[in-house]
């Protein structure tokens, strides 16, 4: 875990690898919720049986739960102390080379592309990648816009 004591510390860091976070495992139960959330419940996703015989060889989770996967996973690669908060803003790119099957062990690598000015603070562009154990292919790289308000 980085640790910046303020936002200054923060913006010296632009341009660097932040780190990486904790592996956390993709479970079936995971997928279920995120499928009922969504109103998503493709095969492939929650139906195990059939996804056994399916393209991947077994379940596998929603990209966009991979991607929502990106706060909680990041939680354990920086932090900013001696602010109010942070809010997501968005995300600029978002690309899911490589499906997570259910049971899978993901991670957050973090890398600070920039860090400007607005009327509330700084406003942050990462570059999240989301990596799975084990594989060549990451399950997500995304550019993801957040907010710190002093």
């Amino acid at each position: 875990m980085r640790a910046f004591e303020n936002i200054a510390e923060l913006v010296a860091a632009k341009g660097e690898h932040l780190g990486y976070g904790e592996w956390h495992e993709v479970t079936q139960e995971q997928v279920n919720l995120f499928a009922d959330a969504t109103l998503d419940h493709q095969w492939i996703h929650i139906d195990v049986e059939k996804a056994k015989q399916g393209p991947f060889g077994g379940p596998v989770a929603h990209g966009y739960l991979t991607l929502s996967l990106v706060p909680y996973l990041v939680k354990d690669v920086y932090t900013v102390k001696n602010i109010k908060m942070g809010v997501n803003y968005g995300s600029n790119k978002v690309r899911f080379p490589q499906p997570v099957l259910v049971g899978a062990k993901v991670r957050a690598g973090v890398e600070l592309l920039d860090v400007t000015d607005i009327a509330l603070g700084k406003q942050l562009v990462t570059k999240v990648v989301i990596e799975i154990e084990g594989s060549e292919k990451p399950a997500c790289v995304a550019e993801i816009v957040s907010v710190i308000v002093p």
